[in-house]
């Protein structure tokens, strides 16, 4: 384990930290756009003004996040990964959404706890990661805080979420650039979404979950992409080797053929039961012990929000 732990802090320390947070320029994300954002949208496709998508006590996160009447979900609309097979392709390609300001986030934050929300469910937020410190520094809610992204974020922008995010949500999509590229543009993805999960687990080192509930800690995700099981057993393995075989992963088999992915035929399908299969026998196979697993059926349209 020191050696494993000795490879993280390399990952780490190979992080550019020349992020310059607040700048006219922003570096808010691996993209680096170098743009004004009070005057011109990013790759992410938005502005630098809060614009949400919907508000809703959702119940279709693992279970640990959903419990009781649900998590408390602010989808932001944008995105700065903006996948080609994305189910969410309303809000993340078109960016459609209402404008609030930072105080009326905090009266979102603070109208999702009188609901009874289990948590405060961040979705997509990376893009508005300064606006969003502000409204936290604001107005810390009671709940747990959840920061549900894609994991394509630098380290030193997740630094700067120490003391004010409880739970990290992450994906971790691929394990090759070249699917990157060709899925999401991100030629970069798999250095700076390792540093950046590596840094989640620095922030949230223990997971700590109560009757049920989660309260604080790191959560990996990995969707199975039809015809690239391989690139998630390679995930699994960066989980088990350098965040350990304790952490909570979710495999998830809900891929559904959405936005373009009738562009690219071997990703226009549904997952195979096989295919699935396989990648679950390899969690099994490095001793990932805290692994959720899903149906088949879950790859449908019914659980997509509607924005």
């Amino acid at each position: 384990m020191e050696k494993n732990k000795n490879n993280a802090n390399n990952i780490l320390s190979s992080e550019n930290s020349s992020l310059n947070f607040l700048n006219d320029k922003c570096f808010i994300c691996p993209r680096n756009c170098k743009i004004d954002r009070t005057k011109t949208a990013g790759f992410c496709g938005v502005k630098n003004k809060i614009k949400i998508s919907k508000v809703m006590l959702h119940q279709y996160e693992e279970p640990i996040i959903s419990v009781g009447k649900g998590s408390g979900a602010i989808f932001f609309a944008g995105c700065n990964l903006r996948c080609v097979f994305c189910q969410n392709y309303k809000i993340s390609h078109s960016a459609k959404g209402k404008t609030t300001s930072v105080k009326g986030l905090v009266k979102i934050f603070k109208k999702l706890e009188k609901m009874g929300a289990a948590n405060i469910n961040l979705v997509t937020p990376t893009h508005y990661t300064a606006q969003i410190i502000e409204a936290l520094k604001l107005y810390k809610p009671r709940l747990p805080v959840v920061w549900n992204s894609s994991g394509y974020e630098t380290a030193e922008t997740i630094k700067k979420l120490d003391g004010l995010v409880d739970i990290f949500l992450v994906d971790y999509k691929y394990s090759n650039n070249e699917l990157a590229l060709k899925f999401s543009r991100a030629k970069d993805y798999v250095e700076n979404a390792q540093r950046a999960i590596l840094e989640m687990k620095n922030l949230q080192p223990n997971d700590v979950i109560e009757n049920g509930v989660m309260k604080r800690g790191i959560i990996v995700r990995q969707l199975v992409l039809p015809s690239y099981t391989k690139n998630s057993m390679d995930c699994l393995d960066f989980v088990a080797k350098f965040l350990g075989t304790d952490t909570i992963v979710s495999i998830m088999s809900q891929y559904e053929p959405m936005y373009e992915a009738k562009l690219y035929p071997e990703i226009n399908r549904h997952i195979t039961p096989l295919e699935y299969k396989r990648v679950v026998n390899h969690a099994l196979k490095l001793g990932l012990k805290k692994a959720y697993t899903q149906d088949l059926s879950s790859a449908s349209k019914i659980y997509t929000p509607k924005f």
